[in-house]
C-alpha cells in the first residue's frame, strides 16, 4: 500500500475528532440537528487549524441519511463517496488557481441545477481571498439569492481581503490556533495507536514548533519519525525542528549573565556552524527566557506545560533577576524584528550577543523603566525654561537700547556673556545646498512622522521641535526651533544613529546629519544664494557662522561697533 502522510491519514472525519475548535463544531452540529443550515459559511483562521476538514465533515453531515446528533455516519455510500471525492455534487475549488471571472460564472450557471447524488450541492472554495474583484462581483449575486439546494463554504487565512459585501452574506466562524496541550495530546494518541515509543519532551518540542497548527504538527512528527530509528527522542525532535538544546541555551545565557562576550560569541558561532537559522535561534532564546520568567513566578504552571526541568534551567533561573529577564526578552524581541527585514541577520545576532554580555547593570530594567518616565518630564521642564528665556530676550530687545546707549562698555560684555557656544558648520551647509535635491527633501518630509517609531521618548521630543530643510544624496540638514536642542542633537550619537537607521529602513537613505538653529536657517540660505549670484563657489564661503549677538550689536551701535575675535 502506498504510504500516506500523517496529516492525511489522521484527517478529522467527524466533528468530535476535530481538536481545539469545540465552539465551532458544536454550533455546526446544532444547526444540522435543528435543520437551520445556512446557504453560505465563511471559515477563517490560521493555516492547519481545521477549516477545510470542517467543511468536508459539514458537507457529509448535511447529506448523510443516517446522521446522529449532527455527525455523519461515515459508513453510508454518500459519506464514503464524499470522503473519497467521488460525489460530483460536493465540489472543492482552489481559488488561488481558479480566481478569474469565468470560473465563478461557470459556478453561477451550474448552481441552478439540482444535485444528482445527494441532498445538497456543496461548493467548498479554499483560499477565497485570492479571487479577483470581478470574480467576487460575479459571486455576490449567487450568494445573495442562492437556490435552496446549494450551500457555499468559503475558507480563507486572510479575511481582511474579502469584500464586506461577501462577508455580510455569510455566517462567519473564526478558527483559533490550537492550544499546546491539545496538540500534545493528539500527537501522543497517534503515537500510541501506531505503537511507536517516544519521549514526552520530544512531543512537546514538536508541538511548540507547530505554533498552533495541527497540520504543521503532524508534518513535523512525520518527518521526525522518518529521521528517528526505533524511538522518537528529544535529539530527533531538536534536529528536525532546528530548535536549540536546553544545555546550549543555558551556556549562552550564562555567559551573557557573567559578562563573557567572547564565550557567548563562541556558542553563537557553534550554533550557526551547525546550520541553525538565525530567526530560530532568537525565537528559542525568547521562549526560553519566557519559561525562566514564568518559572520564577509560577513554577508549578511551567512544570505542567514543559514537564521535566533540567538542573541547569533551575540554576539559571535562580541567578537571573526578573529585571534582567525583562531586558533579555525585550532585546530578543527587537532583534527578531530586525532580522525579519535584514539581509545580514548574523550581524544583528552578534551585536545582540555583545550587548547582552557587556552589561554591568543588574537592575537596568528598573532604572530604564523609571528613567523613561522621568525623561519626558525633564524635556517638558527644559521647554518651560526655554520659553521663559525667550520672554526675557524679547523684553531685553524692547528695553535694552537705553541701557546700551548709556553704557557702551558695559553693554557688550553683558550680552557677550549670553552668546551661544554652538558654531554652525557653515561650509558643510553650503556644500549640501550646492547638491540639494527637491525630490529627496520631499521624500524625507513624507517619512518624517513615520521616523518617530524608531526613536525613544526623549529622542522623539527633540525631533518634534525640528524639521528637515535641505537634503542631498549624502547629507540632510535639520533645523531646530531651539538652539540648545540643536547643540544637544549635534552631540547625540545615539540620536544620529537612530535617525540614519530609520531612514535606511524607510527610504534606503543613510544621510550624514547637520543641525542648524531654525532662526538662522533663512540667513544661511540667503547668504548662499547671494554668493551663488555673485559667482562665488561654496568652497570659498566663510567658515565662521554669523553670531546673533554680534548682529544685534551692529544694529544698535552702527559704525561705533568694533568686533574683536577672542
Amino acid at each position: 500500500m502506498v504510504y500516506q502522510a500523517l496529516y492525511r491519514e489522521w484527517r478529522s472525519q467527524t466533528f468530535d475528532e476535530m481538536v481545539g475548535q469545540q465552539m465551532i463544531t458544536q454550533t455546526l452540529k446544532n444547526a444540522i440537528i435543528q435543520d437551520k443550515v445556512s446557504h453560505a459559511y465563511l471559515f477563517t483562521g490560521p493555516r492547519g487549524t481545521g477549516k477545510t476538514s470542517a467543511a468536508k465533515v459539514f458537507a457529509k453531515a448535511i447529506n448523510c441519511q443516517h446522521s446522529v446528533d449532527g455527525e455523519p455516519c461515515n459508513e453510508c455510500p454518500d459519506c464514503i463517496g464524499i470522503t473519497e471525492g467521488r460525489v460530483n455534487d460536493v465540489i472543492e475549488i482552489d481559488a488561488a488557481s481558479n480566481n478569474g471571472v469565468e470560473e465563478i460564472r461557470d459556478i453561477r450557471d451550474k448552481v441552478k441545477y439540482a444535485p444528482t447524488q445527494v441532498t445538497y450541492k456543496v461548493y467548498i472554495i479554499d483560499e477565497v481571498h485570492m479571487l479577483s474583484t470581478g470574480a467576487f462581483n460575479a459571486l455576490l449575486k449567487t450568494l445573495e439569492e442562492p437556490p435552496k439546494h446549494v450551500v457555499f463554504i468559503l475558507a480563507t487565512t486572510e479575511p481582511h481581503k474579502i469584500p464586506a459585501t461577501i462577508i455580510s452574506r455569510t455566517q462567519r466562524f473564526d478558527f483559533k490556533r490550537i492550544g499546546l496541550e491539545d496538540i500534545v495530546d493528539h500527537l501522543q494518541r497517534i503515537l500510541d495507536k501506531k505503537e511507536i515509543a517516544y519521549d514526552a519532551a520530544a512531543v512537546k518540542i514538536i508541538a511548540r514548533s507547530a505554533e498552533g497548527g495541527m497540520r504543521d504538527a503532524l508534518s513535523i512528527l512525520d518527518q521526525a519519525l522518518s529521521f528517528s530509528e526505533d524511538e522518537l527522542t528529544v535529539n530527533d525532535a531538536l534536529e528536525v525542528t532546528g530548535s536549540l538544546t536546553n544545555d546550549i541555551m543555558d551556556r549562552y545565557l550564562g555567559h551573557c549573565l557573567h559578562n563573557e562576550p567572547e564565550e557567548a560569541l563562541e556558542v553563537l558561532n557553534q550554533l550557526l556552524k551547525e546550520g541553525k537559522e538565525s530567526n530560530r535561534i532568537v525565537e528559542n532564546l525568547l521562549l526560553y527566557c519566557r519559561d525562566l520568567l514564568v518559572y520564577k513566578q509560577a513554577p508549578a504552571v511551567l512544570e505542567k506545560q514543559v514537564g521535566l526541568l533540567t538542573d541547569g534551567f533551575k540554576q539559571l533561573s535562580s541567578e537571573l533577576s526578573v529585571e534582567r529577564l525583562y531586558e533579555l526578552i525585550n532585546q530578543f524581541n527587537d532583534t527578531q524584528k530586525e532580522i525579519r527585514f535584514s539581509h545580514q541577520p548574523t550581524v544583528f545576532l552578534e551585536v545582540m550577543t555583545v550587548k547582552q554580555a557587556t552589561l554591568h547593570r543588574p537592575q537596568v530594567s528598573t532604572e530604564v523603566l523609571s528613567s523613561n518616565a522621568e525623561s519626558h518630564a525633564d524635556v517638558e521642564l527644559l521647554m518651560d525654561k526655554i520659553n521663559q528665556l525667550e520672554k526675557e530676550v524679547s523684553y531685553l530687545k524692547e528695553h535694552g537700547v537705553t541701557t546700551a546707549q548709556e553704557g557702551q562698555k558695559q553693554a557688550a560684555p553683558s550680552k557677550k556673556a549670553k552668546a551661544s557656544t554652538y558654531r554652525i558648520p557653515t561650509e558643510q551647509v553650503y556644500q549640501v545646498l550646492e547638491k540639494a535635491k527637491k525630490d529627496q527633501l520631499l521624500a524625507v518630509k513624507g517619512a518624517w512622522e513615520e521616523l518617530l517609531q524608531f526613536l525613544t521618548v526623549t529622542q522623539r521630543a527633540m525631533i518634534k521641535a525640528s524639521e528637515p530643510v535641505a537634503a542631498s544624496d549624502d547629507n540632510l540638514i535639520i533645523a531646530f526651533e531651539y538652539e540648545i536642542l540643536c547643540q544637544k542633537a549635534s552631540q547625540d550619537e545615539e540620536l544620529t544613529l537612530a535617525i540614519k537607521h530609520g531612514f535606511e529602513r524607510l527610504l534606503r537613505y543613510s544621510p550624514n546629519l547637520i543641525s542648524v538653529p531654525k532662526e538662522q536657517w533663512s540667513e544661511l540660505r540667503q547668504s548662499f544664494i547671494a554668493q551663488m549670484n555673485s559667482g562665488e563657489s561654496g568652497q570659498d564661503a566663510p567658515v565662521a557662522a554669523s553670531d546673533p549677538v554680534v548682529d544685534e550689536a551692529k544694529e544698535l551701535f552702527g559704525s561705533f561697533a568694533t568686533i574683536i575675535e577672542d
